[in-house]
């Protein structure tokens, strides 16, 4: 464990975004189902990718690994012997596997931190809908299934999480019959959805997307190997933005100004609060500018909530941030967490039930705060240092390994004067 101890300073200079976690799982686990062998590059290996990998290991996948490259054969995914998937802290290795994995083996998933505890409920509901033996701890991890997954219509709701039609596009263009997918709800993070389906379109995959309402899946599809390279991280520029925004000027670079990356409204949402940003063909540049209060709907780009909390606490004016409810089941409580420890610092914010009402100050303070063991409050807690008057300590700083692992080095690459204290 470690605690990232960061004296007040102004960040600045050129900075390249690591790839995109959310676009490197599905190319991951795409390239694992192809037949023949991919290469996939520009791969960051944060905890939550290795898990991915693993797990498509574990699932028959061959992957070798060439500094940012992955060389990848694929697999049928059908195993003769139980097998033990280790999601540690990643959703999305969790929600996206457990389909792939119903081929009637046996298969038992495990999680570390708050993913034990994330809800798994619509996948519960079809595999009591189609007969598929299950056993979990009060509908906690580890879960063993055991069973195959049939062609049908699933019926799932769109405002719980994303990840379970994700895991669903995975599957069921390899059943031996057609399927549909049915959203109950509104869909939300429907970003998310447009990066699956962008993927499994490169793999070779067809499936019709009826504007969120139903996914038409054709059964009998094989995926295709193909050569991709991971673009970079809209939810991870956004702590570089508003880094720029709050001190000088900083340029990020390694990004596609075409992705569908649904954090890529984070352009959006700092222009709308008043923001400088120069966009160019693969890089932004953020300027220092006096920001002000805006709504910001937080249903379809939940990961961009603790930055932008931190950007509307020196904001002018009072910034609510709505239909956020969701971000109390990720890594930690994030509305929660990151209410408390930014008030900490000397912010003014309101936790509600579903929004958090910010009313902006000049400036922030200082003080010590706790990570949450949650990657995304820890590097939004160390943007917020730029903006306080004494250091700022974030306990358990190593967290950020979990999507960012050079985020640190970075940080301090431009200018922020951090120094890593390990305790216990």
């Amino acid at each position: 464990m470690s605690d990232m101890h960061i004296a007040p300073s102004s960040l600045a200079g050129t900075v390249r975004v690591p790839s995109s976690k959310s676009v490197c799982h599905r190319a991951v686990i795409c390239a694992g189902l192809a037949e023949g062998t991919s290469k996939i590059t520009g791969v960051l290996l944060s905890d939550d990718i290795i898990a991915t990998m693993k797990a498509m290991e574990a699932l028959g996948a061959v992957i070798h690994q060439e500094n940012d490259t992955l060389i990848i054969t694929g697999t049928n995914c059908i195993q003769s012997t139980p097998l033990e998937i280790a999601c540690n802290e990643s959703g999305s290795t969790l929600r996206f596997l457990i389909p792939l994995g119903l081929n009637n083996q046996t298969m038992t998933f495990t999680g570390k931190g708050q993913l034990v505890e994330r809800p798994l409920h619509d996948y519960f509901n079809i595999f009591d809908k189609q007969q598929i033996a299950y056993q979990t701890t009060d509908g906690h991890l580890p879960l063993s299934v055991t069973g195959a997954l049939k062609p049908g219509e699933f019926r799932l709701r769109g405002d719980v999480s994303s990840q379970f039609v994700s895991g669903l596009l995975f599957a069921l263009p390899r059943l031996p019959g057609d399927s549909s997918i049915i959203i109950t709800t509104e869909m939300e993070s429907k970003g998310y959805i447009d990066l699956t389906l962008s993927m499994l379109k490169r793999f070779g995959i067809k499936i019709i997307n009826n504007n969120y309402r139903e996914f038409i899946v054709p059964g009998n599809q094989k995926y295709q190997s193909t050569d991709y390279c991971v673009e970079g991280d809209y939810s991870q520029v956004a702590f570089w933005l508003v880094a720029g925004t709050l001190g000088n000027p900083v340029r990020c670079t390694g990004l596609d100004p075409h992705s569908l990356q649904g954090d890529k409204v984070i352009i959006d949402l700092i222009e709308q609060m008043g923001g400088k940003l120069k966009i160019e063909t693969d890089s932004i540049t953020a300027s220092p500018a006096i920001t002000k209060s805006i709504v910001i709907d937080a249903s379809q780009c939940p990961d961009l909530v603790p930055i932008l909390t931190v950007l509307a606490a020196v904001s002018d004016g009072t910034t609510q941030i709505i239909r956020a409810g969701r971000l109390r089941i990720k890594e930690c409580d994030r509305l929660k967490a990151i209410a408390q420890e930014l008030n900490k610092l000397g912010a003014d914010i309101q936790e509600n039930e579903d929004s958090l009402t910010i009313n902006g100050r000049p400036c922030l303070t200082g003080g010590v705060v706790h990570s949450w063991h949650d990657h995304r409050i820890a590097m939004a807690l160390a943007i917020a240092s730029v903006a306080c008057q004494t250091p700022v300590t974030i306990k358990h700083s190593e967290c950020v390994s979990k999507s960012y692992p050079d985020f640190w080095q970075d940080f301090h690459m431009l200018g922020g004067k951090n120094n890593e204290r390990h305790v216990g």
